[in-house]
């Protein structure tokens, strides 16, 4: 009896022992995790003043994707004997001064991407590759800090494709208004009076207007990850018809050391480049403004990642 009344209470106290370990291990926990924050907090405090030093920040990186095939007496599809290739790239740069009283953002994006089909059975098809995504984009926004969060600022932006039918149509935004900056990495541009130059052959469909230009632009680092948006509009004041929409968003995840893969993905709205396309590219001869069908225009690449 006294043996297990012994054996009972070397249980109890292993068991009380456990507990309070346990509860030490939790409290211990807790007071590291105190210091984990509080040191996040100097080295977010320290990430904020690199941010906001005065000087030239630059940044790019950018990503790659492909793939090549090629079959010979695969005759469960259509073309037994064929060669096939898909490559594209994007490039993201940043170049960036911020002062005291002013700064100057410029940033370029280029993506380009080329597919090919070569019919080995068809002598008279096309065996090259041809350009499939041809989107350049660049900006130049200069700020005189009113306060801590606002700006008054010019924006200069110029968008086209340099593959096919280059400045054609091309479109430059020149504006001047105000920029709100409330927090670190994010810009927002609000321009009433801003002028959107279309270059074009196709003067009865691409006319140039006075409007209001806004952008958002957002970019952050979180760990191995990278991400930016971009969203830029215009609203024609003198016709719906002229006003026009793009957002682009790129995503890299840092595999090693500057490698890592990436996702990039945009959506654009333009009814100018809507008619055109039924006009000149389909033959829709009766195609206008009113009936012409503005689907929403969207491309997205997946592949490597580059950081410089």
């Amino acid at each position: 009896m006294k043996i297990l009344l012994l054996f009972f209470v070397f249980v109890i106290s292993l068991v009380s022992l456990e507990a309070q370990t346990l509860d030490e291990l939790k409290a211990e926990k807790a007071t590291k995790q105190d210091s984990i924050n509080a040191i996040q907090k100097r080295v977010d405090a320290i990430q904020k003043e690199i941010d906001n030093y005065p000087g030239w920040q630059l940044k790019a990186y950018g990503t790659i994707g492909g793939s090549l095939s090629g079959f010979n007496n695969w005759y469960s599809q259509g073309t037994p004997n064929n060669s096939s290739g898909n490559i594209g790239f994007t490039v993201n740069a940043d170049a960036n001064y911020k002062a005291e009283n002013f700064f100057w953002l410029n940033s370029l994006k280029l993506n380009l991407n080329w597919v090919k089909l070569d019919d080995k059975d068809d002598p008279t098809d096309d065996d090259g590759f041809q350009p499939s995504a041809d989107v350049f984009n660049i900006s130049s926004l200069y700020g005189r800090k009113l306060s801590k969060s606002w700006a008054a600022s010019a924006l200069m932006e110029y968008r086209t494709t340099i593959l096919d039918n280059f400045n054609d149509p091309g479109y430059l935004d020149l504006g001047v208004g105000f920029t709100w900056t409330p927090i670190n990495n994010l810009v927002v541009v609000i321009h009433p009076l801003n002028y959107n130059i279309v270059f074009s052959n196709e003067d009865a469909i691409f006319e140039s207007s006075l409007g209001t230009k806004i952008v958002a632009d957002y970019s952050r680092d979180i760990g191995k990850i990278n991400f930016k948006t971009n969203l830029s509009m215009f609203q024609s004041y003198k016709s719906s018809d002229y006003s026009n929409w793009t957002w682009t968003n790129s995503f890299s995840y840092k595999v090693w050391k500057s490698l890592g893969l990436g996702f990039d993905f945009a959506l654009r709205s333009n009814k100018q480049e809507a008619l055109n396309y039924a006009i000149n590219t389909l033959g829709d001869t009766t195609a206008t403004f009113d009936n012409v069908d503005n689907d929403l225009q969207s491309y997205w690449i997946f592949g490597l990642t580059y950081s410089f």
